[in-house]
């Protein structure tokens, strides 16, 4: 038997959640305009440990979503991780954040192309098959008519970047699945328990977010 506690933290949703052998027994999230990572998340890991009555020590693993996504939530999120793995002497499990986006949606036909909002018109994205088999890496790239041209199969949209886009990517094979918004640690129970069964581990000293971009910080010089 094995317990993971799930961390996403990477962009407004603030998502814990408890899994059980792979299966999420209990979750906590909230998305808010601004971001509530600071204040919410150690408060839902308290309570939902407490709520099914499971003891810090009781826990095999901390698995946390890696980015790409917000650089403030993708540091609070991997620091509150390593942080119990060091004190509670675990493993960590990294999952990359758009392939949670992409497990959200079941598809029979065409490829799905989650999208995380990045600045202005440019995402963070990624494309998946209909296995949620990744077939492309993981880029930031800005957005525009010609995007995608070459992909002549449906695409099916999802996450908080595709809003954005829907008066730029009119062509009939694009579908936006507006109630996929957010990545949630529901989506890491599964993976999270694989990785744990093959001890696919990250470094718990070393470990960094996956930000995909420098972060800039506006100052006057």
């Amino acid at each position: 038997m094995s317990f993971i506690l799930n961390l996403e933290t990477a962009t407004k949703n603030c998502s814990v959640a408890l899994a059980k052998n792979g299966k999420t027994i209990a979750c906590k999230e909230i998305a808010t305009q601004n971001f509530s990572h600071a204040e919410k998340l150690h408060v839902f890991i308290e309570e939902i440990l407490s709520e099914n009555n499971i003891q810090f020590s009781d826990l095999n693993a901390i698995a946390v979503s890696q980015g790409p996504g917000s650089y403030t939530g993708l540091r609070i999120g991997v620091s509150s991780a390593k942080g119990f793995c060091f004190a509670l002497n675990i493993p960590l499990i990294a999952i990359d954040t758009l392939q949670l986006l992409a497990k959200q949606i079941t598809i029979e036909n065409g490829i799905i192309l989650p999208m995380i909002d990045a600045r202005r018109m440019e995402v963070f994205s990624a494309i998946y098959d209909k296995n949620h088999i990744q077939i492309r890496t993981t880029q930031a790239e800005i957005i525009d008519e010609t995007s995608y041209q070459e992909i002549l199969e449906k695409i099916h949209l999802v996450g908080d970047g595709i809003e954005k886009f829907k008066n730029t990517l009119t062509n009939e094979k694009f579908i936006f699945h507006d109630d996929i918004v957010f990545p949630s640690a529901k989506e890491m129970s599964e993976i999270s328990f694989e990785k744990f069964q093959k001890s696919d581990f990250v470094d718990v000293a070393y470990f960094e977010p996956f930000y995909l971009k420098d972060f800039l910080l506006n100052r006057k010089l």
